[in-house]
């Protein structure tokens, strides 16, 4: 699914219309954002790009070579995805958007997260259908506005309402007060769980482990199919 139409107001840039759930995709909207499956390489080159900056990298750990270098770094989490008029300038974009991302079953369920206000790339989040467990991050331009809230809101309610999970669970640093913040604001409590964790480049940190327990019976959209899940 390639966008063929664009919303295009005066007031407001061109946003990408992915459509409704099927095919192992997901659309979620919530007030400021509008989240879906990767459908292309540059969506998945964006949701690097947008935690490739120090400040994510202190709490993600990742190794060196996942981390997008700082100049296309820059363009990527600038772009408008629905805007196929800022892609002309970039070659390596286009190719990009050449190149198709075909979910896979066995893996995490991911989405890309971008603003209604304005079009741009704003953050990234994944579940792990298994587990329940999320993660997720924002664009340098969309932290500090309550962004994160609706982006950990948009995560419980794909395994809720999408997925058929009755409880998603997420880890944090015990320092990370932003993520504490925008997790408690959509509604995760505090949970047992591992009191150190791992990342990915050997830096051990201490955890803080959090719970979203479904309000009302979950379902399973048409991407996710209709047979029952019975693991919480």
């Amino acid at each position: 699914m390639v966008w063929s139409r664009l919303r295009r107001r005066r007031a407001a840039p061109g946003l990408p219309l992915p459509g409704v759930c099927g095919h192992r995709r997901h659309t979620l909207r919530t007030g400021r954002l509008l989240l879906y499956s990767l459908e292309t390489w540059l969506d998945l080159a964006a949701a690097l790009a947008a935690a490739s900056d120090p400040e994510a990298q202190r709490w993600l750990g990742w190794d060196e070579h996942i981390m997008t270098d700082p100049k296309l770094r820059e363009v990527y989490v600038h772009l408008r995805p629905g805007d196929i008029d800022s892609h002309s300038s970039y070659p390596a974009v286009r190719r990009l958007l050449s190149h198709p991302v075909e979910p896979r079953p066995d893996k995490a369920v991911a989405l890309i997260g971008v603003r209604v206000d304005d079009g741009r790339y704003a953050g990234f989040t994944e579940l792990d259908p298994d587990t329940g467990q999320i993660g997720g991050w924002l664009a340098p331009h969309a932290r500090g506005q309550g962004l994160g809230v609706e982006l950990f809101g948009a995560a419980a309610s794909l395994g809720h309402t999408h997925l058929g999970l009755r409880t998603v669970r997420a880890g944090h640093e015990s320092a990370n007060t932003a993520s504490a913040r925008a997790l408690a604001g959509a509604g995760f409590v505090a949970d047992d769980g591992p009191p150190r964790h791992t990342l990915p480049n050997g830096r051990e940190i201490d955890a803080c482990w959090l719970r979203h327990t479904a309000p009302g019976p979950t379902s399973r959209c048409r991407a996710a199919g209709r047979q029952d899940r019975t693991k919480s």
